[in-house]
């Protein structure tokens, strides 16, 4: 029995990445043999067995063909004389297709240790076509690590996107996919490849319809809002490692998409009208709530925020009630990061200051300075006192607007 260090381990101790998990791959046993040495067994799909010590995960060393679509449609063989040649070769690509054994010598069949190099992400054979997760994976290295993708890749990964297998895909592993895109080093990537290899209309065809629709010049010199989409998630990766803020900025103008042709490149309402279509989204890829309730309001509300200094008291008051400013604070400034991405994600204005954000923070600061205990409501119920919190509240905002005016 040979046990070697593969996979993602060894790719990214090769970059000089800190290795968080290490997979291990068993040549020549059985479970049997591992379940003989205390190794206990988890895997449903092929044999993946726990360390007793480390808490490690140990596969036996498999081949695998293609049975039907979709993940689940595939037949692995774990017989104790697959080589670990044989493991390498049914892995996506090539940086992901290095071992590395007791001595620490590597094994790299298919060179990957020169695709690292050179920062290309290379398929390691043919069979890559039969797995239609690996378009997001290779996305996502793509965006994890900024290389190239070779041109014979991404012809398969256009193949692939040509057939039916990406809509076979669980919802969930799409999800997966995109959540760890979103916390890369370049998140725009991962939706520019899949946009390259015709996935983007695919698997979200919310973003897709954004390219090609045009928006005010005087305001987005960069007009089109697909590109804005992009430029406004590259600004948000600048401000927060949060995957929550990414993916709000990343759906924020969804609404634009389902403006009438005829009053372009205006696009009243875009912001209400990209609450439903997020909804979907959600809906579809079954993404957790979090997400979901940082990107309605910051779609249904981004407007108000830029134009923040123009609203009146009681308009600012109902906005920071809309946005449940005063009970979660932290979504406020998630919220408030989303919409400073959104002012910088134009062409030309990526490094302008947004003062719109600390505004709104010293509007919420001053409706959290009313002293509720003070307030005569010994006479007023439910309603009556929530107006008049409301009234004593709008009455700060209104104090602090005259001295920003002074």
């Amino acid at each position: 029995m040979q046990i070697y260090l593969v996979g993602g381990a060894v790719r990214d101790e090769l970059l000089g990445i800190g290795v968080k998990d290490r997979d291990w791959v068993v040549v020549g046993s059985t479970p049997e043999d591992m379940a003989a040495l205390g190794y206990k067994a988890v895997g449903k799909e092929f044999p993946v067995f726990i360390h007793p010590d480390s808490g490690e995960e140990y596969a036996l060393a498999r081949t695998e063909r293609k049975s039907g679509p979709g993940y689940k449609g595939f037949v692995f063989n774990t017989s104790d004389d697959i080589t670990l040649e044989q493991d390498l070769e049914r892995r996506d690509i090539t940086i992901n297709a290095i071992a590395r054994d007791e001595n620490g010598d590597l094994i790299d069949p298919f060179n990957g240790r020169n695709d690292l190099e050179n920062k290309v992400i290379r398929h390691v054979s043919d069979a890559f076509v039969e797995d239609p997760l690996r378009v997001l994976r290779v996305a996502r290295f793509a965006a994890q690590f900024d290389f190239l993708i070779a041109a014979e890749t991404l012809t398969l990964l256009t193949e692939i996107s040509a057939t039916d297998e990406l809509e076979a895909l669980v919802p969930e592993r799409i999800w997966v996919e995109t959540e760890k895109a979103l916390q890369t080093r370049t998140p725009r990537r991962y939706f520019e490849v899949l946009r390259e290899c015709n996935a983007l209309s695919v698997l979200f065809p919310e973003i897709e319809r954004l390219f090609g629709v045009p928006q005010p010049e005087r305001y987005h010199p960069e007009i089109d809002c697909g590109v804005h989409t992009l430029m406004v998630l590259d600004q948000a990766a600048n401000l927060s490692a949060d995957p929550e803020v990414r993916f709000a900025a990343l759906v924020h103008d969804l609404g634009k998409a389902t403006t009438p042709r005829e009053i372009w490149p205006s696009h009243h309402g875009h912001g209400e009208r990209g609450v439903e279509l997020i909804d979907k989204l959600c809906d579809r890829l079954r993404i957790p709530n979090r997400y979901r309730e940082l990107a309605t309001v910051v779609s249904r509300y981004h407007l108000n925020c830029h134009r923040i200094d123009e609203l009146s008291p009681k308009v600012v008051v109902g906005k920071l009630e809309g946005l449940d400013a005063f009970r979660r604070p932290e979504r406020f400034d998630k919220f408030l990061l989303a919409c400073e991405a959104d002012a910088r994600g134009r062409k030309g204005k990526e490094r302008q200051d947004y003062p719109q954000a600390g505004m709104f923070r010293k509007y919420r600061e001053a409706c959290l300075s009313v002293d509720t205990k003070s307030l005569d409501i010994k006479d007023l119920k439910g309603a009556q006192i929530a107006e008049c919190i409301r009234l004593q509240r709008i009455r700060a905002v209104k104090q602090v607007k005259m001295e920003e005016a002074v």
